[in-house]
């Protein structure tokens, strides 16, 4: 079975002037230095068998590069999810109504209780 595909986004800068980017389906995130001294640091590792695509802008063309991606690796379009997951060691937030509408929209009721 081919690896899930997930979008990187920009997140920010750091003190040491690298780039932040995450990924708000499985927590990954890494430190990106750009040229002229390139280097790459995995903060969390969030879901090591995911392929992970850097976007900048969510735009259309973004969505379409990730849906051709997703053709070629042979899974299906992918799904963003209302807020990004807990980080490691943090409580998991209870879902506020419009998670639970769009966890009652994907066929899951929270805790068996009416979803939406």
């Amino acid at each position: 079975m081919p690896p899930p595909i997930h979008q990187m986004r920009l997140t920010g800068r750091l003190g040491s002037g690298a780039d932040e980017w995450s990924c708000p389906l499985c927590g990954r995130r890494i430190a990106l230095r750009r040229p002229p001294h390139p280097e790459l640091t995995v903060l969390d590792p969030g879901d090591e068998e995911a392929v992970h695509i850097g976007v900048l802008e969510p735009r259309d063309d973004a969505a379409d590069a990730a849906d051709q991606a997703a053709a070629r690796y042979g899974v299906g379009p992918i799904q963003h999810l209302p807020r990004p997951p807990a980080r490691p060691g943090q409580p998991t937030p209870e879902p506020d109504a419009a998670d639970r509408r769009w966890l009652a929209e994907i066929g899951i009721d929270w805790d068996g209780d009416e979803a939406a």
